[in-house]
């Protein structure tokens, strides 16, 4: 489909704004952002991918923008699953906190340009082979079901074979240098475990994104809204992940209705030729699963805090051991 270019460099040009601001007048200091300056920035990034929404109803009309917003809904919801895996990463190389903010800036930066790689790529799978939407649509139905009823295998850092291959071919320091990358020691040039960490964070993004951008095309297959949907969710995702780190666990039900969504959209891809889901249902539909995932969780959350028993003046609860 065969969009102005003009569009892609307006929207390109205002991407590359919004993160210069970000770095050099917002984040100039290296901190980890607080709960309430992660929810500001949060609404910040909503109200800009929403307001880009607008933008497109008034260049490409209301089809378009539907597209738009079911894209960018299925996209923010499946990052959602990346907070996981980061938080994991970041505990497991004890990442300092002022430190997180600039390695999640940087891997988005490069999610960038490598999620642009592979649309591209899934766009040209896509028109070359007639068969490519029921590959993905398969692979997302199986991927769903995988992780309704199976789950997510637990991720085990030390064992990545992506940390033992750089650890075996490249040397890494064991100690953090501040916020630098590399440094130098005895005339030889070492990574520091700060960019183990950006590594991991760069390898998880692709990996998510193998799941993430089939998705998008069981609603569009306009490589404008495939993209744009696509960055203004990672966009997004850096704010997101200090809102959430401490409480994604709480969210019991996410998972499921992430599995429910994958499976969903697979479906409707196989079911293309023989019936066309619209995609004003699609978002509805998402919306209610992901609306009723958080409602149920907050529901178990309220109901496991209601059932602990209170410590009165005259009871101590007992010591808690710090062994692991």
């Amino acid at each position: 489909m065969h969009t102005s270019p003009w569009f892609w460099i307006v929207f390109n040009a205002g991407v590359l704004c919004v993160l210069a601001m970000d770095l050099f007048v917002f984040q100039r200091k290296m901190h980890r952002p607080s709960p309430r300056e992660a929810a500001t920035w949060t609404i910040i990034w909503v109200t800009l991918s929403l307001g880009f929404n607008a933008l497109v109803w008034h260049w490409m009309g209301p089809a378009k923008a539907l597209e738009f917003l079911t894209g960018y809904l299925i996209e923010y919801s499946l990052s959602v699953d990346n907070i996981f895996v980061f938080v994991l990463i970041f505990s497991y190389f004890a990442v300092p906190p002022a430190y997180q903010h600039r390695l999640l800036f940087l891997g988005i930066l490069s999610a960038l340009v490598l999620r642009g790689v592979i649309i591209c790529l899934g766009v040209a799978f896509v028109e070359r082979f007639h068969w490519a939407l029921d590959f993905f649509g398969a692979f997302l139905l199986f991927a769903g079901a995988k992780m309704l009823f199976w789950g997510r295998k637990p991720v085990n850092i030390g064992q990545n074979p992506l940390v033992r291959l750089v650890r075996t071919w490249l040397p890494v320091a064991d100690n953090y240098y501040g916020g630098h990358f590399t440094i130098r020691h005895n005339g030889r040039r070492l990574l520091t475990p700060l960019a183990m960490v950006l590594i991991m964070v760069e390898a998880t993004d692709v990996l998510f994104a193998l799941d993430s951008i089939p998705a998008i095309f069981g609603i569009t297959h306009d490589p404008f809204i495939v993209y744009t949907s696509n960055v203004c969710a990672v966009l997004g995702l850096r704010s997101l992940y200090f809102l959430l780190a401490g409480a994604v666990h709480k969210f019991v039900y996410l998972k499921p209705a992430l599995a429910i969504i994958l499976s969903f959209i697979g479906a409707k891809m196989l079911l293309a030729e023989v019936f066309q889901i619209p995609t004003g249902a699609s978002l509805g539909f998402i919306g209610l699963v992901l609306l009723a995932a958080t409602l149920l969780s907050l529901l178990v959350k309220h109901r496991s805090a209601s059932a602990e028993p209170a410590v009165g003046p005259d009871r101590r609860s007992p010591p808690v051991s710090n062994m692991r």
